[in-house]
């Protein structure tokens, strides 16, 4: 038996960490699905082409290795606007979703943090978590970040992205952003992410009580 989590969100919510330390906790494959994005980007980016060609960005989508995602390089935040740019391509989406559902069959359990997991990639997921907070929140978390390698970066630039990125995110034709109707709700903003965990624990163990009598 496997047991899935599909965790969606905007960026900087803290679904990345809490994916991360649920995936620790149960022993589960997690899967950041924005660093498939990433890596997309970088590969067209390393190859020196240009981020609107949908058939290239596709095809490059389709070599991406999910056992071999560097964090700390496609962490970039250059690397991350590209993507952002790169997302929005539907031939990109479905090669990616394609390899992101067939990494989401895996026993005993994974975690997939994103924005379209609970509604696109898996829709059958045995809970969803839609993690937010609010935008001044998440400029605040995500400019901590950025300020470890560019010390010039502000917090009024930080925060016109974050807009910027979640109105993209959004408001894209193919998968926007948006809470599944049976998504429990987390809000962040005024959470620490021992709090978040905590919350999130209870649901995961309600719903594998349920999956077990099922």
């Amino acid at each position: 038996m496997s047991f899935t989590i599909a965790i969606d969100g905007p960026a900087a919510s803290g679904k990345g960490t809490l994916a991360r330390q649920i995936a620790r906790k149960y022993g589960f494959h997690h899967l950041d699905t924005g660093l498939t994005y990433r890596a997309t980007a970088k590969a067209l980016i390393d190859e020196k082409l240009p981020l609107d060609d949908e058939a290239t960005a596709a095809r490059l989508a389709g070599t991406v290795d999910l056992a071999h995602l560097d964090r700390a390089v496609l962490s970039a935040h250059g690397i991350g606007e590209a993507a952002s740019r790169v997302a929005v391509m539907p031939a990109v989406r479905r090669a990616l979703v394609d390899a992101q559902r067939r990494f989401a069959g895996q026993p005993p359990g994974t975690v997939l943090d994103g924005r379209d997991i609970g509604t696109v990639v898996c829709p059958k997921a045995d809970l969803k978590l839609y993690v937010t907070a609010s935008p001044d929140v998440r400029a605040g978390r995500r400019l901590q970040e950025i300020l470890r390698d560019d010390e010039t970066a502000t917090y009024e630039a930080v925060l016109a992205d974050i807009r910027r990125r979640d109105a993209r995110d959004m408001g894209r034709s193919d998968s926007p952003l948006r809470p599944a109707a049976d998504a429990h709700l987390l809000d962040t903003s005024e959470m620490s992410i021992e709090t978040a965990f905590l919350a999130a624990k209870a649901l995961i163990e309600e719903a594998m009580r349920r999956k077990q009598a099922d």
